[in-house]
């Protein structure tokens, strides 16, 4: 599947103006402001003796209507002192029912070592049923590439202080992208188990834990021909912060 980013563009902004134009009519809200890193932490597999510095947070300005956020992820590689995952997203969100928001932007891929990518990006995030955390996002990238991901994670709450939250990370491309190393179909996963403690109410929360990473199907051959792996089982310490 390839449609031109360039095509999709107009219906990006449109897409935009819709969530911006439909929330304003509700009145005015008073703004406000945060930063909440999701995951900020250390992984190290012992099988490898890889060892990655790993963060997920976001940026937001806005209102209960709708906001502006900036979601930034990636990885470092101790070993080779590069980033070899970078990504960041611009997207406007807006409320589409009780439970779920709707987002449009852009997102940017800009690895180190590796070909840079562009995507429009539209999806949903909120709370599914039994309150599992949701996030499924849609890709366009500028080659007419599709993709998509879907973020889920339920927090157990052991104690009113002690959580822990499973999650799953799964990515799928409806074309292949050997550029970068990506072929069609599911191309990879993460599951990960973090034990979480609030030190200072929700924001401060460290955290200890695993997660598997996994590639699939043609993605996984492709590695394997650059000399990768295609699972890790990384141990992690970290912290959740928002403030």
């Amino acid at each position: 599947m390839r449609c031109s980013i360039k095509k999709i563009a107009p219906l990006l902004c449109f897409l935009s103006f819709i969530l911006v134009s439909h929330t304003s009519l509700s009145g005015e809200s008073k703004s406000f402001w945060g930063v909440q890193l999701e995951e900020f932490e250390y992984r190290y597999d012992d099988d490898s003796g890889d060892e990655l510095g790993v963060w997920d947070g976001d940026i937001f300005y806005g209102t209960d209507e709708y906001k502006f956020r900036w979601l930034t992820s990636g990885e470092y590689e101790n070993e080779s002192s590069n980033f070899s995952t970078l990504e960041n997203q611009f997207v406007i969100q807006a409320p589409i029912s009780d439970f779920f928001d709707a987002k449009a932007g852009l997102r940017f891929d800009t690895p180190e070592g590796a070909k840079n990518r562009s995507y429009a990006v539209v999806g949903i995030a909120g709370l599914a049923p039994q309150w599992f955390e949701v996030d499924l996002n849609f890709y366009i990238s500028e080659k007419g590439d599709a993709s998509a991901d879907i973020n889920a994670e339920y927090e157990l709450l052991l104690t009113n202080r002690l959580i822990l939250t499973p999650s799953l990370v799964a990515d799928i491309a409806f074309s292949n992208d050997l550029d970068i190393g990506i072929g069609s179909g599911l191309s990879g996963s993460e599951i990960g188990l973090r034990l979480s403690y609030d030190a200072i109410d929700r924001a401060f929360s460290p955290y200890i834990g695993v997660v598997q990473e996994n590639l699939y199907g043609k993605t996984a051959d492709l590695a394997k021909d650059e000399g990768e792996g295609t699972d890790e089982l990384f141990f992690v310490v970290g912290a959740k912060i928002i403030f």
